[in-house]
C-alpha cells in the first residue's frame, strides 16, 4: 500500500497550485527517487495508462528535456569529477528554468498530460541535503528558476540506496553522482521521505522494491483513487475549446482549427482553475458518485 493518500488531483487541479501565478489547464505529474528505483519504467507505465485513458500525455526528463538540457545533462553527469556543489545546482537550475518555459509551462496550457523524470524534489534532496548546500536555499533558487510551478502530483519511489546500486550498476556505468558514497544516497533518500511528510497532499510514497508489475499495480492504486476523477474535466475542457474555436471561424472559412489553442477569454481561466481545484478532495468523496459519466 502507498504510504499516504493525501489530497486527489482533481482537487488541486481546480484550485491551481499555490504560488503558481499562471493558470493552467494541464495536469503536472513528476515521478522521484534514488537512483536505480526504477522511475524510467514506471514512467512508461503510467504514460500507456493515459493513453488508454484517452488523454494526451508526454514524458520528459531532468536534466535533459531540450536540446540544451541534454549538453547540460552530459555536462553534470559525465563532466569533471571537480564540479562543485554551487556550479551543480545552478546547472540544475538553468535546465529547469528553461525546461519549464520551452516545454512545460506550454504543454500544460495546451491541456496536455506532463510526466517528468525529476522535478524540483531532486535538487532539494541531492544538491540541498546530501550536498549541504542548504534545503531552503536550493528550493528558494528552484522556485525562483520555474516561477513557482508545483506538481499536482508526485510519486516518490522508494527504496534502500545500496538496492537502486545494485539495480544501477546490473543496467549501464554509473555517472558521477551515482558514484557518491552510501552515506550521500542515505541523505539523499532521507530528504525524500522528509519531503513527503512536508508535503502530503502532493508527494505519494510508492514501496519501489518489488517486480515492476508490482510497483505499478500501486501506483495504478493511487491514480484511479486521485487522477482518474479529473480526466473527464482535462478533456472535456479540450473539446470545450475545439468548439469554441469552431464557433468563431467564419463560415467561409476552410481552415482547420489549432489543435490545443489556447483561449483568451475569462471562460478558460475558470475552467483552469475548476479543474485544479477538483483535484483535493478527500479519498472517500472522491468515489461516491458515479464515474460512468467521466470521458477517460
Amino acid at each position: 500500500m502507498y504510504a499516504n493518500a493525501g489530497a486527489s488531483c482533481k482537487d488541486r487541479l481546480m484550485s491551481t497550485s499555490s504560488g503558481d501565478s499562471r493558470r493552467r489547464r494541464g495536469l503536472f505529474i513528476t515521478f522521484e527517487g534514488g537512483d536505480g528505483a526504477g522511475k524510467t519504467t514506471q514512467i512508461e507505465h503510467v504514460k500507456e495508462w493515459f493513453d488508454q485513458a484517452g488523454c494526451v500525455s508526454f514524458v520528459t526528463r531532468e536534466p535533459g528535456g531540450t536540446d540544451m538540457g541534454n549538453q547540460l545533462r552530459q555536462l553534470i553527469q559525465h563532466g569533471p569529477e571537480d564540479v562543485d556543489p554551487r556550479t551543480e545546482a545552478l546547472l540544475y537550475a538553468a535546465d529547469r528554468a528553461y525546461h519549464v518555459a520551452t516545454v512545460i509551462r506550454p504543454a500544460l496550457a495546451a491541456g496536455q498530460v506532463v510526466l517528468a523524470d525529476r522535478f524540483i524534489d531532486s535538487s532539494v534532496a541531492y544538491q540541498g541535503a546530501a550536498r549541504e548546500l542548504g534545503v531552503d536555499e536550493v528550493l528558494a533558487l528552484s522556485k525562483w528558476a520555474t516561477e513557482d510551478l508545483s506538481p499536482d502530483l508526485t510519486l516518490l519511489l522508494d527504496l534502500p540506496p545500496e538496492v537502486g546500486a545494485r539495480r544501477g550498476t546490473a543496467s549501464h556505468t554509473a555517472d558521477r553522482i551515482e558514484r557518491e558514497s552510501m552515506d550521500f544516497h542515505e541523505r539523499v533518500r532521507h530528504e525524500y521521505l522528509h519531503l513527503a511528510d512536508r508535503y502530503p497532499d502532493r508527494i505519494v510514497v510508492i514501496d519501489a522494491v518489488g517486480t515492476p508489475e508490482e510497483v505499478f499495480c500501486e501506483i495504478r492504486g493511487v491514480l484511479e483513487e486521485r487522477v482518474r476523477p479529473a480526466l473527464g474535466l482535462l478533456v472535456n475542457h479540450e473539446a470545450h475549446d475545439q468548439v469554441e474555436l469552431s464557433a468563431t471561424e467564419s463560415p467561409q472559412s476552410n481552415a482547420p482549427a489549432p489543435e490545443h489553442a489556447a483561449s483568451q477569454t475569462g471562460d478558460e481561466d475558470q475552467a483552469g482553475t475548476m479543474v485544479a481545484a477538483l483535484l483535493k478532495e478527500s479519498q472517500g468523496t472522491l468515489w461516491e458518485g458515479d464515474s460512468e459519466g467521466l470521458l477517460c
